[in-house]
């Protein structure tokens, strides 16, 4: 289902009030794995760019504000169950840390 600012209480947020989140390239590529929290959420639907928490800073991360290496939603949305989202993206430059396109290279 769609991911809206007002379906966002719909999401299943774990115990630290967390969701896991797909990002996936628009050409089907799935690139990372992230958590994001409600706030992160309501972030990256307001901002139209991936935005996370970062469970080792604890705090928002938005893709791409120290690296370069942006996340332009195209699309959020959310499964049947409420506990995962996926983020559809475009991707600028590398997804993953370690400079490849893919986490899941």
């Amino acid at each position: 289902m769609t991911l809206t600012p007002d379906r966002i209480g719909e999401v299943k947020f774990d115990e630290r009030g967390l969701v896991p989140v797909v990002a996936q390239e628009a050409d089907g590529t799935v690139l990372m794995l992230a958590w994001a929290s409600r706030e992160a959420l309501e972030a990256t639907l307001r901002t139209g760019r991936a935005t996370y928490w970062s469970r080792s800073r604890k705090e928002l991360w938005r893709k791409g504000d120290t690296s370069g290496h942006v996340q332009e939603l195209l699309e959020a949305r959310y499964d049947c169950d409420g506990d995962a989202v996926l983020y559809r993206v475009r991707q600028t430059g590398p997804a993953c840390h370690l400079g490849k396109r893919s986490c899941f290279d």
